[in-house]
């Protein structure tokens, strides 16, 4: 089995278990509020990793970007608010389509922050991107509630996480970033859990387990997959994340499918193939410019 291959089957992997966790994380919800639920959701993620952090007698900690991962950490806390909570106002496909336009935002943030050089084709997959939201959306047919409001404001959060996480990724290892996340989170956590606290029931008990599970094998999936392909290898595959949805959302939570989220998904995802596709094919010729003064 070749690398390439390796990676897609990781990423379908990753894909499933991120669909799997948001599905467990929804459905906890039912008896309990998104304070307490993220709260255990990271807990036990740290619970998990705890045997090897012990193993390792946490010198998986050791990194010169901690003040980076404090910043990643307070992004993450209403990100993850953002996030969960909005899962119980939207339907599930819808969710899942709308986080494709993640991409889109890291690179207009990409340019706002890092002042990188803007090219047509960026401007093109932005504007592609947008016209997808609002085919999914809809506003003015379909009732712009206050769970659509929620997704995007935590994908802006989340697109400054993948900024913070790229730039840590060049000094510290997967399990490092996982590390600190899951510490981080559950001690920023803990004062809103306190306070909002709602005796979840044993069942939703399990379902956030399972569900940190989930994300910790995603997380997993995602570090190995890298190794092993290039992003323009494995970012298509994330498309498989609404199909896992739709599923889920049909099987689960009794959703129909809806057609027009899958069109604007398309596009959103269409736009995303576009970018990633420019954006390696800019990276070569960077390096065969290199390539060449060096001779």
């Amino acid at each position: 089995m070749n690398n390439n291959i390796r990676a897609i089957l990781l990423t379908v992997s990753g894909s499933f278990f991120a669909v799997s966790m948001e599905a467990l994380i929804r459905a906890a919800q039912n008896d309990s509020n998104v304070f307490t639920i993220g709260f255990l959701r990271f807990f036990f993620g740290f619970v998990i990793i705890l045997p090897y952090l012990l193993k390792k007698k946490f010198t998986t900690y050791k990194t010169k970007n901690f003040k980076f991962y404090l910043i990643r950490g307070f992004l993450n806390l209403p990100m993850m608010i953002l996030g969960f909570g909005a899962l119980v106002y939207i339907p599930f496909e819808q969710f899942k389509a709308l986080n494709f336009l993640s991409p889109i935002i890291v690179v207009l943030l990409s340019f706002i922050i890092f002042r990188e050089k803007i090219y047509m084709y960026r401007i093109l997959t932005l504007v592609i991107g947008f016209i997808g939201m609002l085919i999914i959306i809809r506003p003015g047919y379909v009732d712009f509630n206050v769970g659509t409001i929620m997704v995007l404001t935590a994908l802006i959060f989340w697109s400054f996480i993948i900024i913070l996480s790229k730039f840590v990724s060049k000094d510290d290892s997967p399990i490092t970033m996982v590390a600190y996340q899951y510490t981080l989170m559950t001690i920023f956590a803990l004062p809103l859990a306190i306070y909002f606290w709602q005796m979840p029931s044993v069942t939703s008990f399990i379902f956030v387990f399972i569900g940190a599970i989930s994300g910790t094998i995603l997380h997993l999936s995602l570090a190995l997959s890298y190794k092993y392909a290039d992003l323009s290898v494995t970012q298509p595959v994330w498309f498989t994340g609404l199909i896992f949805g739709s599923a889920f959302g049909y099987f689960a939570f009794n959703e129909n499918p809806d057609f027009w989220t899958w069109i604007g998904g398309i596009i959103v995802f269409s736009s995303v193939l576009v970018i990633t596709y420019k954006e390696k094919n800019k990276i070569e010729k960077s390096k065969k410019n290199i390539i060449n003064s060096i001779e």
